[in-house]
């Protein structure tokens, strides 16, 4: 399996971040080592002095599918959960400053952490929220009706590419309030209000 990723996908995430808004969904992957699956312990890495939470919906792919279009996209998938993109930022503005790839940054082990899955119903993506908590207070709420490419749209754009197949993650982008992970901290992330996410950074 594979986790494909999409940034910048949220106007406020943008803004916050000082990012330019992309003209075409903004596509990176991470390696499979990185989905820590539904577990509740993550040891934080000793390489990087600033790694930040990104709560995103993650979609698992059920099928195998290449130049999927948008119409038929809904067929492709029927669970999701919540998941954080963890991102060693003092690496990724080292590997960016040269102009040089921050797959590091981004992929190392354990550096997808997603939660429980749940069915997902046709077209009710856009009816869901989703929420972060840290240490007992919210710190990001996710509404897909605010995603600038819908999941549906990035299955079309990014299948062009990458053939996506039976088991594949796909993150569809964070929203505004985004920030830095320390031991110690307690994370919880719902759909809906359903517990989905419970993890303890040691």
């Amino acid at each position: 399996m594979k986790i494909v990723c999409i940034g910048r996908n949220y106007v406020e995430h943008i803004k916050e971040l000082g990012n330019e808004k992309p003209d075409a969904p903004l596509v990176f992957t991470k390696s499979d080592n990185a989905w820590l699956n539904n577990k509740n312990e993550l040891y934080l890495p000793s390489f990087s002095e600033n790694i930040h939470y990104e709560a995103e919906l993650v979609i698992k792919i059920d099928k195998a599918g290449k130049h999927i279009k948008k119409q038929f996209a809904h067929k492709y998938y029927s669970s999701l959960s919540i998941g954080l993109d963890l991102t060693a930022r003092d690496i990724q503005e080292k590997c960016k400053e040269k102009g040089l790839p921050w797959e590091l940054a981004k992929s190392w082990d354990g550096a997808a952490p997603v939660g429980a899955f749940i069915p997902v119903e046709e077209n009710a993506i856009d009816s869901l929220n989703f929420e972060l908590f840290k240490n007992e207070v919210s710190v990001q709420k996710g509404d897909p009706q605010k995603m600038l490419y819908s999941v549906d749209e990035f299955i079309e754009y990014v299948s062009q590419y990458i053939t996506l197949k039976k088991g594949d993650l796909i993150f569809t982008g964070t929203p505004a309030g985004v920030g830095k992970v320390a031991i110690g901290d307690h994370y919880k992330g719902y759909v809906n209000g359903k517990l989905l996410l419970d993890l303890k950074i040691k």
